[in-house]
């Protein structure tokens, strides 16, 4: 056994730090006493502060030569908790804590080993007794409150890191902790105050910058977000979290090269990090590259499967680019992992919609309801299910809720317009109703901030005509909106397109080439463009989308141009007095009528459009009766247009002409749940389902070819359907209803020169489709020369009508250099 003496002077060697003597002294000691432990212990403690491997291994001595030495087991435990060999600190640990009820020191530090475990429940225990034993050990208040906040128990972690705070108000961690604490609780400006005060006793804690910095973002101080983030990097240039917050913030504020250069960075120094790959995702997508943004959220979704926010972005990337199918799987998998999660449960509702799943995407709206019951989003979504599912009053009930919960919705009074435009039982002065509440709810408010137009007042120079539009790629719209940009005289007007577009296509490449000027307005404010639209100088700002998806009404309600028309996309008033004129024709919008729009509308001689047929529709074919013994009728025409009244004229008809059938044909009703429904409804007028044929193909070439009579829906007629059943040599009946989308078949026929196909009531059209369906030998006649009359008729004399439309357009100007407003 070694003398006092040289144990007193080992004791005051290791007290004093001088470690290396120590080491020495250690070794000559244990040379004569090997199993004296004590002096493995002191030299196991100067060898771990010298950091050295030995260390261990000494400690390891001195727990087995003093197994009742609660100290000695406490050392090897923290010695192997910091080699990370938790298991083997846990046991250390226990053995002090059993020779030693009452040691705080070691049952802080079990609680620490547990909850790097992920045993919090466990390690909560231990904290609480070493704070039970030791009131005043902020050590323990503090990892109580990390294990409490890691649980999700943030009310409870803010307690225990209070009590560490006022114990020790300097302790910088506690502060921060708590500032994290109150961000989970939503208690942002709190947070913001933690985080400050811990940075103000170390400012060099760039773990807390970018702390502040995210809840900074939250509040909506992006430049003071930007700013914590920066001073997180000048700490650490190589925190990769902080160059990923980084970027999030600059996206948000529209510096998307800066965003994804940030972004990029972050992955360079992480090619983990999944919320940097997130972050970048959505800035590509920003600039127009989904393709490359899917690869990143991929990216995220793998290194986080069971993150449900990431498979969400995910699921939105694979939407943006039409992958609708993968689509539903992301969102179902977030659900899966967050059966709440709203975003995954609108999404997912909204793009079962786009597929024809109407069953499904209403039970989902239903679902996200029982989650969010104000959620004004899902009322508004789900009343477009409900137009497909024709439903058209619980439509117009559920745009209706949406606007109670959002009165500034101004997507829910669109969509509620767009029904009512629809619906069978209501009248014209009805309709216009909604309009005008529309104006004076989002229109007239803004009429403060309409510019004094300083647009050179020459009645016969080059006008600058703006479009705006989302529709420059494969849509519908092309067929009418080509033939006038392909033949504007650019001598008289100078094109304007602005695109709010998503994704091009090849036919925007050809709308690229038709404008002299091409803006992507896709992440611009309505009053930046209508700013825009003000520094282009534009005289005739024309709204070719009126109430549909991605319009920018809003742009036009601040009038940036001296004059604006509205045409095409829509089919009715735009309900905005700002807007100057409807360009229409004296069919859509007979005399007396003009009462019912908010523009003044400008009648074209009919028709007010002309048509370009898509390519590859192929050759008309013989008359499908001649060979089939019976007639066909048909219509392509969507869900929302079909109603009580469509289905009892065409049910009568169907009586009228015996072993007749009916062709149904459209995206709406790929489902076989839909074709059941509506085959449902002729059922109650005595049809039997044999004699309906009710699906989907694409294109319909094939089916138009195979009806003998088309049948126009109303009060709203169809559309560009219309035109592709003439051009197959298949005649229409339509019905004059109310003006204007209600008269477009009738202003197609008139100038076709087939004005006897117009009915004025429902009897008449029913008389109508059985006259023609009982004379075969001139619907054969009319089938074969139909396309031809088509061809040499205003509908399809391209050049004819650009000149028309410009004649308005400078009798529209010459009218607003006279006024002199």
């Amino acid at each position: 056994m070694p003398s006092p003496a040289e144990v007193g002077l080992l004791v005051t060697l290791f007290n004093a730090g001088r470690h290396a003597e120590v080491d020495s002294l250690s070794q000559q000691l244990l040379k004569q006493y090997p199993a004296f432990g004590f002096i493995w212990k002191v030299r196991g403690a100067s060898l771990q502060s010298l950091g050295k491997e030995e260390a261990l291994p000494a400690m390891r001595m001195a727990a087995e030569l003093m197994p009742q030495d609660a100290e000695a087991h406490f050392n090897l435990a923290n010695t192997l908790k910091d080699l990370g060999d938790l298991a083997a600190a846990e046991s250390s640990y226990r053995i002090a804590v059993q020779i030693k009820p009452e040691y705080v020191e070691a049952l802080n530090n079990l609680g620490v080993v547990l909850q790097r475990q992920g045993r919090l429940t466990d390690a909560v225990s231990y904290y609480q007794k070493a704070t039970q034993i030791a009131p005043s050990f902020a050590m323990a208040h503090y990892n109580l409150g990390n294990a409490l906040k890691d649980m999700r128990q943030n009310d409870n972690a803010v307690t225990s890191y209070r009590r560490a705070l006022a114990l020790e108000p300097a302790y910088a961690e506690a502060l921060s902790n708590m500032g994290v604490a109150l961000h989970n609780l939503g208690q942002l400006d709190n947070a913001v105050s933690s985080y400050l005060n811990a940075l103000q006793i170390n400012p060099s804690d760039a773990e807390s910058h970018n702390n502040l910095g995210v809840a900074l973002q939250e509040l909506g101080r992006l430049d003071e977000a930007e700013a914590s983030y920066r001073r997180a990097l000048t700490v650490d240039p190589g925190y990769a979290d902080a160059h990923s917050n980084l970027g999030a913030v600059l996206r948000e504020s529209g510096r998307l090269d800066e965003a994804i250069a940030y972004c990029q960075r972050a992955l360079l120094l992480n090619a983990a990090h999944a919320q940097a790959a997130a972050n970048l995702g959505n800035a590509l997508q920003d600039i127009g590259q989904p393709d490359e943004a899917l690869a990143y959220f991929h990216r995220s979704a793998e290194l986080q499967p069971d993150d449900a926010d990431a498979h969400f972005n995910l699921g939105v990337a694979l939407q943006a680019i039409g992958q609708f199918e993968n689509a539903v799987s992301s969102y179902r998998r977030a659900l899966a992992i967050n059966p709440e999660h709203i975003g995954a449960q609108g999404n997912l509702s909204d793009t079962l919609l786009h597929l024809g799943q109407l069953d499904h995407a209403e039970s989902g709206y239903h679902r996200l309801l029982s989650i969010k019951s104000d959620s004004a989003e899902a009322y508004n979504n789900l009343g477009s299910a409900l137009l497909d599912l024709l439903r058209i009053d619980d439509a117009v009930d559920s745009f209706r809720q949406a606007l109670k919960i959002r009165a500034d919705y101004v997507s829910a009074q669109g969509n509620l317009m767009f029904a009512l435009n629809y619906h069978p039982d209501i009248s014209g002065e009805e309709l216009f109703a909604a309009y005008r509440a529309y104006d004076e709810r989002f229109g007239l408010p803004l009429r403060s901030t309409w510019p004094a137009h300083l647009n050179v007042r020459d009645a016969r120079r080059r006008l600058k005509v703006g479009y705006v539009s989302p529709d420059f790629r494969m849509h519908s719209c092309r067929h009418f909106l080509e033939p006038l940009l392909a033949h504007h005289d650019k001598r008289a007007v100078e094109v304007y397109a602005y695109a709010e577009l998503a994704r091009e296509d090849q036919v925007t490449s050809r709308y690229k080439e038709y404008a002299d000027h091409w803006v992507t307005t896709r992440g611009m404010s309505d009053e930046a463009l209508a700013e825009r639209i003000r520094a282009d100088g534009i005289d005739i700002l024309v709204d070719l989308a009126g109430h549909t998806a991605q319009n920018r009404l809003g742009v036009f309600a601040r009038k940036p141009a001296p004059v604006s028309l509205s045409w095409l996309g829509f089919g009715y008033t735009t309900g905005l007095s700002a807007i100057d004129y409807f360009l229409s024709d004296a069919s859509c919008v007979p005399q007396g009528s003009e009462h019912l729009f908010s523009e003044t509308p400008w009648k074209l001689p009919t028709p007010s459009f002309a048509y370009r047929p898509a390519e590859g529709m192929g050759e008309v074919s013989p008359l499908p009766a001649v060979e089939r013994g019976h007639v066909t009728f048909g219509t392509l025409t969507r869900a929302v247009r079909i109603n009580h009244r469509t289905i009892r004229v065409w049910s009568d008809i169907l009586k009228a002409v015996p072993n007749s059938r009916l062709v149904i044909d459209n995206r709406n009703f790929k489902e076989p749940a839909m074709q059941d429904r509506l085959a449902e409804r002729f059922a109650e007028h005595g049809i039997q389902r044999e004699r309906l044929e009710i699906g989907y193909h694409s294109p319909p070439w094939d089916v138009l070819r195979g009806m003998d009579i088309g049948l126009d829906c109303f009060p709203h007629n169809s559309g560009t359907t219309l035109f592709e059943t003439l051009y197959m040599g298949v005649p229409y009946v339509t019905l004059a209803d109310r003006p204007s989308v209600g008269r477009l078949g009738s202003s197609i026929l008139e100038a076709l020169g087939h004005p006897e196909w117009i009915a004025r009531d429902e009897d008449e059209y029913v008389a109508t489709a059985v006259a023609l369906a009982s004379d075969i030998s001139g619907l054969s006649s009319l089938r074969t020369g139909l396309r031809t009359k088509m061809a040499s008729s205003p509908l399809m004399d391209e050049p004819a009508f650009a000149r028309k439309v410009e004649e308005a357009y400078q009798h529209m100007w010459q009218d607003w250099c006279q006024r002199g407003d």
